[in-house]
């Protein structure tokens, strides 16, 4: 299998889209953290347009300055959430729920 790379200001690691696919479910840890930002394994986007669908209803919780994504197309991606302050978790589950995905367990 060769996995092609597209520069879309994120990493896509496969070609296709499949935005309205239903998630996968796999074994991840749901969080880290630094000083000012929170990274959350997000799980079903497959493009460019799950990325801005996502970066869209997250920049809207309060305290979000910045969003960025490594896109793992169909599997688990990771965001990363620059914040000026605490966010509060359920507001960023809810925001990723609100942009059709799920936040991996």
């Amino acid at each position: 299998m060769t996995i092609e790379r597209v520069e879309l200001g994120v990493k896509d690691t496969s070609a296709g889209c499949a935005c309205c696919a239903a998630p996968t479910q796999q074994d991840a840890p749901a969080e880290t953290a630094s000083a000012s930002e929170d990274v959350v394994l997000v799980e079903g986007m497959t493009c460019g347009h799950c990325v801005s669908s996502v970066t869209e209803e997250l920049t809207a919780v309060e305290g979000v300055e910045g969003v960025e994504v490594d896109l793992v197309a169909g599997g688990v991606s990771t965001v990363t959430i620059r914040r000026s302050g605490p966010l509060a978790r359920d507001a960023v589950e809810e925001a990723v729920r609100e942009a059709g995905y799920s936040v991996a367990r």
